[in-house]
């Protein structure tokens, strides 16, 4: 297995792109023998449309590895039920790569009241029902019927998230990694780029799958007590974290009596050893060398599933090995006796460079739709067709939030000119093109390239956030690069307006009043997503979450450069019901500061629990693992009932008469009768509208009309996929 820290091999360092790259690759045998080709060396399928653009993962992964010499087609949203479809281009040489898409398949197909949406963005139409639940699963289990024999290899966020024992809402309980319900050689976690291209090159020259267990960012399942070498050792969890009463650690400096030294016999002096002095330094790279040779052992998956504090304590640890300068394998057992099986997780992925960026985005996309949907309208690609990602990953780290687990807190940023090259590409290439571009974003709008001040501080930090409960004094803030891109691209010729579509880190941005100001005069088309969240300290806490005073302080800024700018401008901000560590008395408060404030919300979220982030580990554990977890440590009361999670969510539209008797007897309820009538200190009136009912809300929200989740936000999403955490 590789040391922590060895510097990876860059992902073009192979690369021999054909004299001819496909116009698009391949999704039939028709497309094939088009091409010349009687076998692909690769076949990827996915459960959405496949549209030949950066932002959509099968193309970017398929792009990446033809770049590296190999043939690859594409098998999206095939008939899963039965094998048959999944033989459609034949039997792979290498692999079988497989995804649900840019969603989790559950995420995609229900609210977080788990009802069904009605449509599905990523689908030509919108039609929903294209995909199976659970598709990584379902999906792994068809190709290893079409072909038996070949590898099949899971990646992308549903894999991603599921990759160890996870508690899954829509079942409400732990399941088993995928791994393992799957039955996958190889699961790719986080960015894929480095694990995939390693990965082909090894299997063509012959190595097979089950050898190939050093890749960072791979998981895969081995035999109890499997260690790569006798170098490694194991340690249990529970001694690194305690999950119980913590036994107090010696003090070091205490004085205690102590035996006397024995006497050294006469010859003693002839074999003693001359004392060394080891430097700081030293001891770093022997700690760093243990470290990678060390294996954290999880509690088991029936472990945590028979308690909760484990099941926190597990999710706590998982995070806290998160950085890939320092983190260390895991494992964890799944199952009892014979058929027993240890899921293994080796290290998160390198980060790619600036110049690894550029060569990915850069790569012959056709940047549309396969021809065959043919004029169908496909809402994902609307969405991004004129929008540019120039970074991945976010280092907030809330709670709430997905990035983290999947793309890590290290930004990865693309260099000023690859970036105003694609924007060159949509104007030349990009039917429709009328000269706006819709967004210069990604996960949030302003980290590009901020990173840590210093690389070896970095490699060794251990925090969940370096924004929480303050930003980091090691962190770089600056905006300049990104005031210098914006001003570069507004310059391209037919290039009329520029707007930013991504969620604004505005704790950040204040730091930064020429940015403001920028962004303010010049990048914002009367409206501007922020996420505040919440206003209660509380409740922010539990998200990791700044306080609303950063929120004032950056509203300050904004209406009054927007009226210097003589532009009439609004912030549309958006805040979460039901998060874990939220009362009723949390919501009502922020209801009433939305009335105050004059905030009439459209599109709300009840918080959705996905698969192995921390705050789902409160909603389940009712534990925090922000903090050593124990059986008497912090308890996170969460609002599960349905009733309760619809009383917040109607809380934040305090304005729509349709919520008011829900609101009403949950006010009542809490002994909070005062604020029912038409004072203005008031929240809503004592009295209905005649001939207004309530329950259309709920309509709305069967008719998918709540707004979803994070996607993987590196790639295209649904209307908050672009939101900052």
């Amino acid at each position: 297995m590789p040391a922590i820290m060895t510097a990876p091999e860059p992902i073009f360092a192979r690369a021999r792109a054909p004299a001819s790259p496909a116009p698009f690759l391949p999704m039939s045998r028709a497309g094939m023998d088009a091409l010349g080709w009687d076998q692909c060396d690769v076949v990827l399928v996915t459960g959405d449309a496949y549209i030949d653009h950066p932002s959509f993962g099968m193309a970017l992964v398929g792009r990446l590895l033809e770049a590296q010499g190999f043939r690859v087609g594409i098998l999206s949203q095939p008939d899963w039920k039965s094998a048959e479809p999944f033989r459609a281009l034949g039997r792979p040489r290498l692999f079988f790569g497989i995804t649900a898409g840019n969603m989790d398949s559950l995420v995609n197909r229900y609210t977080s009241d788990r009802k069904i949406r009605s449509e599905d963005a990523y689908t030509p139409n919108a039609e929903a029902g294209k995909r199976p639940d659970r598709a990584v699963t379902v999906y792994a289990q068809r190709a290893r019927e079409a072909f038996a024999g070949v590898p099949i290899v899971i990646g992308s966020i549903e894999a991603s998230l599921r990759r160890i024992a996870h508690y899954d809402y829509w079942s409400d309980k732990v399941r088993r990694s995928v791994l393992v319900d799957s039955k996958a050689d190889l699961l790719i976690f986080g960015n894929a780029e480095r694990a995939l291209v390693a990965l082909a090159h090894r299997l063509a020259a012959g190595e097979p799958i089950e050898s190939i267990r050093d890749l960072r960012g791979t998981a895969m399942r081995v035999k109890p007590g499997w260690l790569p070498d006798e170098a490694w050792s194991e340690v249990d969890s529970r001694d690194l974290d305690r999950p119980g009463p913590l036994a107090p650690h010696p003090d070091p400096y205490a004085m205690e009596a102590t035996a006397p030294a024995p006497v050294a016999s006469a010859g003693a002096a002839d074999t003693a050893q001359p004392v060394r002095i080891v430097s700081a330094r030293e001891r770093a790279a022997e700690r760093r060398a243990q470290r990678a040779k060390t294996v954290i052992r999880l509690p088991s998956f029936d472990a945590v599933v028979a308690d909760p504090v484990l099941y926190a304590h597990a999710s706590r640890v998982f995070h806290l090995e998160s950085n890939p300068g320092n983190a260390r394998a895991l494992v964890q057992a799944h199952g009892e006796g014979p058929g027993r099986q240890d899921v293994w997780l080796n290290p998160p992925p390198i980060p790619l460079t600036t110049e690894e960026m550029d060569f990915v985005y850069g790569l012959p996309y056709a940047r549309s739709p396969h021809p065959a949907y043919g004029d169908a309208r496909i809402p994902a690609w609307e969405m991004i067709r004129f929008s540019i990602n120039i970074m991945r990953g976010c280092f907030g780290g809330c709670t709430f939030c997905s990035i983290t687990e999947h793309e890590g807190r290290i930004i990865q940023s693309r260099s000023e000119a690859s970036i105003l090259r694609e924007i060159e590409e949509i104007r030349d290439r990009t039917p429709g093109f009328r000269g706006h571009i819709t967004d210069l974003g990604g996960p949030t709008a302003n980290m590009y390239r901020m990173a840590c001040k210093d690389p070896a501080i970095e490699a060794a930090c251990r925090r969940l956030s370096c924004v929480y409960p303050d930003i980091c004094p090691n962190m770089n803030t600056d905006h300049a690069p990104l005031i210098s891109l914006y001003r570069k691209a507004r310059a391209i010729p037919g290039v009329k307006r520029i707007t930013i579509g991504s969620g604004l880190r505005y704790d950040l941005a204040v730091r930064s009043p020429e940015y403001v100001e920028e962004l303010v005069t010049h990048h914002v088309s009367g409206l501007l997503k922020i996420a505040p969240e919440h206003t209660e300290e509380g409740t922010l806490a539990k998200m990791m979450k700044p306080g609303i005073g950063s929120y004032e302080r950056f509203r300050e800024m904004f209406e009054r450069f927007s009226k210097k700018a003589g532009k009439k401008q609004h912030l549309v901000p958006y805040f979460i019901a039901a998060h874990p560590g939220t009362t009723d008395e949390d919501m009502v408060n922020l209801a009433l500061w939305l009335k105050a404030n004059g905030f009439r919300l459209d599109q709300v979220q009840t918080f959705l629990p996905t698969p192995m982030a921390l705050a789902t580990a409160m909603y389940h554990s009712r534990k925090n693992p922000l903090r050593k977890v124990s059986a008497d440590s912090e308890t996170v009361e969460t609002a599960r009932a349905g009733r309760i999670r619809k009383f917040h969510k109607a809380l934040l539209r305090w304005h729509d008469p349709e919520n008011w008797p829900l609101i009403r007897e949950g006010l009542t309820a809490m002994g909070r009768a005062d604020l029912i009538g038409n004072r203005p200190g008031q929240l809503v009136p004592r009295h209905q509208p005649a001939g207004m009912v309530a329950g259309a809300c709920e309509k709305k929200a069967r008719h998918g009309k709540v707004r979803a989740p994070c996607p993987d936000k590196r790639r295209a999403g649904s209307s908050s996929g672009r939101r900052a955490h």
